[in-house]
């Protein structure tokens, strides 16, 4: 659960289940085949083959378990297959032809061209997936702009959702000031280094602040990040939402990541309450549309995040900017991204004649 898209997925279920509908969840794992029941929403785990020898050779991801989902599809009564991964997309597109059904696959990144490039078949059946689906959706304006650029094909933005709920202002901060960052610092994407350099620059004008990172799972890292001044690790979670209180009472969050199609992060922490920080490209100018909830910074190098961080801390401290956060964040609920998808589904049915 801890990813954007599986959130996303799980989100989607269950707002589709409250407004009435029979949603099914059908993937895959690496363990034997099971059908479950979670949370109201039937769960179909199918085997995933071995997919090493093809990993080596550098093809795509998770492909050795479509046939599976293929067959579930075939074998169900659904009215509409919503894929969430370009390869799971061939399943729903082959189904479509075969039943006259329709079918969508969301993107739930951001192409590039070293993505692309980075394994093998990924453009063809990115390219042939988009083509037998019915609907192409990404997650915001940059994305759909690079899917423009990359691959030619026009895709309609659907905004990922933040339950209003779990996310919620906290009664208090913490005593001094504190930057949260919540991405984990293996992925180098994440650039959490970059905020790790930028701290010093920070505490030079603000002695007393502290940069929050989730504890790394190696522990010579974990003891390295513990030992640097004004660090402090909290222990990952498996739910995101427990993360919510750590939003709540940081006064800011910081994302530095590049290749961000939104930067859902940031919109969990604006519910919050929370201003953030975030870098000036891709998605995340999407988010942070207003210096009156956060900072953008330009570059790659610590001092324009350094400088960032110390003007959201200072937007933190006025009283104004809890209230201002959590209206932006209303623009990305649950319920819009759910109610987005309703609509689409009804036209792509509509359409179809059914």
């Amino acid at each position: 659960m801890r990813r954007g898209a599986e959130r996303t997925v799980r989100d989607l279920a269950d707002g589709l289940i409250a407004r009435g509908h029979s949603p099914r969840l059908v993937t895959s794992h690496r363990g034997p085949p099971s059908r479950t029941t979670e949370d109201g929403l039937p769960v179909i785990r199918h085997w995933r083959p071995p997919d090493g020898r093809l990993r080596r050779r550098r093809y795509e991801d998770y492909l050795t378990h479509v046939p599976f989902s293929y067959l579930s599809l075939r074998l169900g009564e659904d009215e509409i297959a919503h894929a969430h991964y370009p390869t799971d997309a061939l399943a729903a597109a082959r189904w479509s032809r075969r039943t006259g059904r329709p079918s969508i696959l969301t993107y739930h990144g951001i192409p590039s061209h070293a993505g692309l490039v980075e394994r093998r078949l990924r453009v063809p059946i990115l390219l042939r997936a988009a083509a037998g689906c019915d609907a192409l959706t990404v997650v915001s304006d940059a994305a759909a702009a690079a899917f423009r650029r990359w691959l030619g094909l026009e895709a309609r933005v659907v905004h990922p959702g933040v339950d209003l709920a779990a996310f919620a202002p906290a009664e208090a901060r913490e005593p001094g000031p504190t930057i949260l960052c919540p991405a984990p610092i293996e992925e180098a994407r994440k650039r959490v280094e970059l905020a790790v350099r930028a701290l010093p620059l920070v505490r030079r004008e603000r002695a007393d602040v502290r940069l929050q990172l989730l504890r790394p799972r190696e522990a010579a890292l974990a003891q390295r990040l513990a030992s640097e001044p004004g660090v402090e690790l909290v222990e990952p979670v498996e739910e995101p939402r427990e993360l919510a209180p750590l939003y709540a009472r940081a006064s800011a969050v910081v994302l530095p990541a590049v290749a961000e199609a939104l930067g859902l992060v940031l919109v969990e922490a604006l519910a919050c309450g929370t201003p953030v920080v975030g870098r000036d490209a891709d998605g995340i100018p999407e988010v942070i549309d207003s210096d009156a909830i956060g900072r953008l910074f330009d570059g790659d190098d610590e001092r324009g995040l350094a400088r960032a961080m110390l003007e959201v801390l200072e937007l933190a401290e006025d009283p104004s900017t809890r209230d201002a956060c959590r209206r932006r964040a209303e623009d990305f609920s649950v319920e819009r991204m759910v109610e987005s998808y309703e609509t689409l589904y009804r036209e792509l049915l509509e359409s179809r004649g059914r």
